[in-house]
């Protein structure tokens, strides 16, 4: 099972469809493969920051760069992509009702939330949890 768990996180991290451009930022494209890699992170102490967003959310788009300068900078910390239109359950599961909304967990649990285009506040959270 571990090497079954091993080829998968190493295919889902490395396919094209998976990230973006040269950063480390995850997306996920089915409710099935979020479940389980959400399930194995549980286990660590590895701060996960989920973008929740969507293709036609104008600021959104604006936190894009900012999504994409913290994963190069801040290289101990998962940042995942989840499109509300395409994985409808997950938004769902975290209560998203706007966006963008970033959502900071730590071993399954939830630590803090950030909502709307506040790029000091979501550095200031990040910076929080990782010490």
């Amino acid at each position: 099972m571990e090497a079954n768990l091993f080829n998968f996180f190493f295919a889902e991290r490395s396919s094209p469809s998976t990230t973006t451009s040269s950063s480390q930022v995850l997306t996920f494209h089915s409710n099935a493969k979020w479940n389980a890699h959400f399930g194995a992170l549980k286990e660590t102490d590895k701060l996960m920051v989920i973008d929740f967003t969507a293709t036609w959310c104008g600021p959104c788009k604006f936190m894009d760069p900012v999504i994409q300068d913290f994963a190069a900078n801040y290289k101990d910390v998962e940042f995942i992509k989840i499109d509300v239109d395409e994985l409808m359950e997950v938004s769902q599961a975290f209560q998203v009702q706007a966006l963008p909304t970033f959502i900071l967990i730590k071993k399954g649990k939830v630590v803090d939330r950030v909502v709307g285009v506040r790029k000091e506040e979501l550095q200031r959270m990040i910076v929080k949890h990782t010490k």
